[in-house]
């Protein structure tokens, strides 16, 4: 379904840490650092994997999974190109309502 690496990838292209990836999925840190830690495919409650995707896919990433349509080969996350995105600020600009106070990253 997911893997650790993907997560990890999608907090990156997103720029959020995983306290505001908790808070987008509603769900714990500590479930979301369990996640992390784990070695490839994520295994858990699929409720828990649903959330995590849905918060991750509603803020703009893909999930490709292993033979998915790609450029590409292998598992990996894109970020999909939104009308709200400030082209300066990629993946920000879905993000900005819900943390509007958090400084951009460099």
């Amino acid at each position: 379904m997911i893997t650790s690496q993907q997560m990890r990838a999608a907090r990156a292209l997103l720029g959020i840490d995983q306290r505001e990836l908790a808070e987008l999925a509603g769900l714990s840190l500590p479930t979301i650092q369990r996640m992390e830690a784990s070695n490839g495919q994520v295994r858990g409650v699929v409720d828990t994997l649903v959330k995590v995707i849905g918060a991750l896919e509603s803020n703009g990433i893909e999930l490709l999974g292993e033979y998915s349509s790609s450029a590409g080969t292998g598992r990996g996350v894109r970020l999909r190109e939104a009308a709200e995105t400030d082209p300066r600020r990629p993946g920000r600009g879905l993000l900005s309502a819900k943390f509007p106070s958090r400084p951009e990253i460099r």
